[in-house]
């Protein structure tokens, strides 16, 4: 079955798209330059001792701003620098290599804390350093410590970066504009740090989530690519089941990720939503690019397991509707070849009307029997037939077999058709042997049945002559084949024993007619010279018989036997009466022909012999047996 199927997508090129959606979320997070998510430093970014609001400086560099905070000096410097590496690799690449410019926030504490801060981001700070802007302590001796104190440092970070000491948020607002500055610097900047942590962690969380599906699919994929297709449907039909249940729940988790990213990056949008006067800050705006783009490549994960998937489960449903076609066609191909064997039992056309009729019965019973199995074939053919039409990898394998079902059901019919028609005609055949062995029977007991007596007057001849002309006209009304007619329609349908039966049949309906004719040719002659005078002759003494008249139906009891004259005028002949010897049942007839009066010396008593021998016609003195 795996050999007549095309192969999906590889699960290679699968791992590939997956690992291209992979890179771009790394890329997305900026791995290389954060190995921290927010959720490792969680507690650290809510103590809010430094911040990345989102303001930019004139240049457009990111500032960073270390917001009042008394226990500033006491923050572990690994928090500290765990803070500052984050905060440094959320701003893009071009704006991080602008320099990011720091604004130290000391108002209301001491030089010390303003010194342990310099102290800090001179020794810690990872990123790219632009400028230091110093609100300075408002209390007089500890602005003075800091002046003092930074003249002293100065020198320290002259060669790093530019620090700036203010007096007040106005001073600062001559070198940063106040949209890009908090509140609390006396901008108008939006800032809510608790909201800014959970969209970062919501945002890292997303993206870790899509890379963790993303190894799950590629792992399911790989799997999916090495596995065997099995032989048996019951398998097949188990393994598309399992894999159908993986793909559902890993799709599951695709689907309710995209509402999670759609839900977060609405929750990101909401100022701009909520407040339609409102603009988004760069954070917003740069959380709002990087779940735009996360969702991009949740989409281009969907798309690419959904083709590979879509191509999967294709084979499997193809294998399983291959290996159920070749199923269904190996029990039809039995039924249908069972039907053949049956079908060839009929070798014979029968050989008689009573067996013909029986053989009829039974062909019925098959042609009854293989309707269903070739409604099944004939329908499982146009599943084939389905299968190509919507392009099946296995087109190839299952064309033939649509072909081969088709060819047995139309060889099936066709044969059974000629085998009806065959019967149908042996049938006609034996029913017209019979109409014929019939009609010579009947012929052969109406000649049997004329009585030699009633032929002594005119009017007896007339009777025997209207009756042969009454039988001779059924053939006639229902006519009987001629052997000419009757080879030209059965000559193909003949066997050996049919041909003889015909033959046998034939010859018996041609000797009935002949002597039909014989007997008609007698009685005419014999019409003829009961026409002429008859003179009295005196019989002779010794054998002279009681005359019996015409009109009496009793026959001569008291003239001697004699052997019959064998002229050509004799109504009756040995040869007539012998000619039965075909058929099934050979028919011999003996004929006693006696003498009513004794042969005259004279020539000129013919003419009174002849009438007498014509009373020699009497039915009593034929006997007609039938020997098998």
């Amino acid at each position: 079955v795996r050999s007549c199927l095309k192969e999906e997508m590889p699960p290679e090129e699968l791992s590939r798209r997956l690992a291209a959606v992979t890179t771009h979320v790394d890329e997305i997070l900026q791995q290389e330059v954060r190995p921290l998510m927010a959720v490792e430093i969680i507690e650290q970014l809510h103590r809010q001792f430094a911040i990345l609001s989102g303001g930019r400086g004139e240049d457009g560099a990111p500032i960073i701003t270390f917001p009042e905070f008394s226990g500033f000096k006491h923050i572990p410097d690994e928090d500290f620098l765990n803070v500052m590496t984050y905060l440094t690799s959320i701003p893009s690449v071009e704006a991080a290599s602008i320099g990011f410019v720091v604004v130290i926030d000391r108002r209301r504490d001491k030089w010390s804390s303003v010194k342990a801060s310099l102290t800090r981001i001179a020794v810690a700070f990872p990123g790219n350093l632009q400028l230091i802007f110093i609100l300075r302590p408002s209390r007089l001796i500890q602005r003075t410590f800091t002046d003092i104190g930074i003249k002293y440092y100065r020198n320290e970070f002259k060669t790093k970066v530019p620090i700036i000491l203010l007096n007040s948020v106005s001073d600062l607002h001559d070198y940063i504009d106040k949209s890009q500055l908090t509140r609390e610097l006396g901008g108008t900047l939006e800032y809510r740090h608790s909201q800014w942590v959970n969209h970062r962690t919501a945002i890292e969380n997303f993206a870790l989530t899509l890379k963790t599906t993303v190894q799950m699919l590629q792992t399911f994929g790989a799997s999916l690519g090495t596995t065997e297709l099995p032989r048996s449907m019951l398998s097949t039909e188990d393994l598309l089941m399992s894999h159908t249940r993986q793909r559902d729940k890993l799709q599951d988790e695709l689907k309710l990720l995209g509402k999670q990213g759609a839900t977060l990056l609405s929750c990101v949008r909401e100022p701009a939503t909520k407040y339609p006067n409102s603009k988004l800050n760069l954070n917003q705006l740069e959380n709002v690019a990087a779940m735009e783009r996360l969702l991009v490549q949740l989409h281009e994960t969907e798309k690419a397991f959904s083709q590979f998937w879509s191509e999967h489960h294709l084979k499997l449903n193809q294998c399983l509707q291959l290996q159920r076609f070749e199923h269904e066609f190996c029990k039809v191909k039995i039924a249908l070849d069972n039907l053949l064997e049956e079908q060839a039992e009929f070798t014979g056309i029968g050989d008689s009307v009573m067996h013909v009729e029986q053989l009829l019965k039974e062909h019925k019973k098959l042609e009854e029997k293989s309707q269903e199995p070739l409604e099944k074939a004939q329908l499982l053919a146009l599943v084939g037939d389905q299968l190509i039409q919507s392009h099946h990898d296995a087109a190839d394998a299952i064309r033939p077999r649509c072909v081969e079902l088709r060819h047995l059901c139309d060889g099936f019919i066709n044969e059974n058709k000629k085998k009806r028609d065959v019967f149908g005609k042996s049938l006609e055949l034996h029913r017209q042997l019979d109409k014929v062995s019939q009609w010579c029977e009947a012929g052969i007991y109406l000649l049997a049945s004329q009585a030699v007596d009633k032929c002594q007057s005119r009017e007896g001849v007339d009777i025997a002559l209207n009756d042969i002309a009454t039988f001779l006209g059924t053939a006639k009304e229902d006519p009987l084949l001629s052997p000419k007619e009757f080879y030209d329609e059965f000559e193909l349908l003949l066997t050996l024993d049919a041909k003889a039966k015909a033959q046998q049949v034939l010859q018996r309906l041609g000797d009935v007619q002949e002597i039909f004719h014989k007997r008609q040719v007698s009685l005419m002659k014999l019409a003829a010279k009961q026409t002429r005078p008859v003179q009295p002759v005196a019989p002779h003494p010794e054998s002279s018989p009681k005359w019996v008249s015409s009109k009496t139906s009793q026959p001569p009891t008291s003239v001697p036997l004699a052997p019959p004259l064998r002229t050509s005028e004799e109504p009756y002949t040995e040869t007539e009466l012998n000619s039965w010897g075909k058929g099934d049942h050979e028919t011999n007839f003996e004929v006693k022909n006696e003498e009513v009066f004794e042969s005259h010396r004279e020539r000129g008593n013919l003419q009174l012999e002849q009438p007498a021998r014509l009373g020699d016609l009497s039915p009593c003195r034929y006997s007609f047996r039938y020997f098998k």
